[in-house]
């Protein structure tokens, strides 16, 4: 009698938060797919069915990861502050990337050598990107900023991956308020630059 199929999208589900849990845990390093089956209470070979190899669980983690930080780009409402709101998403980010610091090196810092991102992959950082590039579009509107919209957007994102990933490995300073001091200087040195008339 053949072997039931695994391919069931509650069992993709508890595989794909297994991984995500995974990663948390053990690092990198310690990210393999019979650790992942583990957690998942489930076996190796499920989990290739589910996602084909290695690679292509890693590359369906870098997406999960993409749609948590959108998730949580969601919940925020515009209000009649447009550079306020554009901080509070840098903030999000942020807090995002100190939650979750290993995920988000499999999504900005490509730590797998199994895993190539292709199109795809860039789409989904993408959308995530334009959430950043709607708010900086406000404060354009507003005459808050000038220049352009997406390369202000990059930059942004560029400094709180920068800020966030100094944080994390400890060199952004001892104490929270050092860390949340330096975080404003360098957000409100980069808004400051892009003022009208300061360029």
């Amino acid at each position: 009698m053949p072997r039931p199929k695994q391919r069931t999208p509650e069992m993709r589900e508890r595989v794909l938060h297994a991984a995500v849990a995974t990663l948390s845990a053990d690092g990198v390093a310690g990210f393999t797919t019979r650790r992942v089956a583990e957690e998942a209470r489930t076996s190796t070979p499920a989990v290739y069915e589910l996602f084909g190899d290695k690679g292509g669980l890693v590359r369906e983690v870098f997406f999960e990861g993409f749609r948590l930080l959108r998730r949580r780009f969601d919940v925020l409402d515009d209000t009649d502050d447009p550079r306020r709101d554009l901080i509070r998403l840098i903030g999000v980010f942020r807090s995002f990337i100190g939650e979750n610091p290993v995920l988000a090196e499999v999504m900005f810092s490509r730590p797998f050598a199994d895993f190539d991102p292709g199109p795809e992959e860039a789409a989904a950082g993408g959308a995530v990107r334009e959430l950043v590039v709607h708010h900086v579009r406000r404060c354009l509107r507003a005459g808050i900023l000038t220049g352009d919209a997406t390369d202000i957007a990059h930059v942004l994102v560029a400094l709180a991956q920068g800020l966030a990933a100094q944080e994390t490995a400890g060199w952004l300073g001892t104490s929270a308020a050092s860390v949340n001091r330096r975080w404003a200087l360098g957000v409100d040195a980069a808004l400051a630059g892009l003022t009208p008339g300061r360029r």
